[in-house]
């Protein structure tokens, strides 16, 4: 009985233990994030990468719809949707001792999952704005403005004095 006891209050705390470690390797690479640039790439950088012919990159637009993609993306660049970028097909798909570039409109998306992909190992980036910085009216450049206009119109309120945070 007592074996059986300890079997499964082993069961029950390593998953504890396992959120505890991966918290920690996730704040890891979170913390390095500022002295390393905040993995951001700028479009300047990126085209000139693209103009020199530089071969240790890849460029991975993650906007949801492939429509959008074959519509126009940057040269070179291959399609996978964000939320898919982590499945073990396309993972395979990925250059572990290349820069990975991701794109998408305005930056929200790509950012969803470079922190997975630093974790796996990966030397995943962003583009600084997505295509908002790409290209002149792009779709992304158009949601900002949209959004900056009706934010105008609002005025949501903002509050100025910090919160502390409840101790325990």
């Amino acid at each position: 009985v007592w074996m059986v006891v300890s079997m499964v209050a082993l069961f029950l705390v390593t998953p504890v233990f396992a959120q505890d470690d991966i918290a920690k390797k996730l704040n890891d690479i979170l913390s390095k994030g500022p002295e390393e640039g905040h993995w951001w790439v700028s479009a300047e950088e990126l085209s000139m990468w693209i103009k020199t012919g530089k071969t240790d990159f890849i460029v991975v637009d993650v906007r949801p719809s492939e429509t959008a993609f074959k519509k126009g993306h940057i040269p070179g660049a291959i399609f996978m949707p964000y939320y898919q970028v982590l499945a073990q097909e396309n993972l395979a798909k990925l250059p572990k001792d290349k820069k990975i570039v991701l794109v998408c409109n305005t930056g929200q998306l790509q950012s969803l999952p470079v922190l997975a992909l630093r974790l796996l190992g990966y030397d995943a980036t962003t583009l600084t704005l997505g295509y908002i910085a790409w290209q002149k009216g792009s779709f992304g450049s158009q949601q900002v403005t949209s959004a900056a206009e009706r934010a105008a119109t609002k005025n949501y309120p903002m509050q100025k004095e910090a919160i502390a945070m409840p101790e325990e």
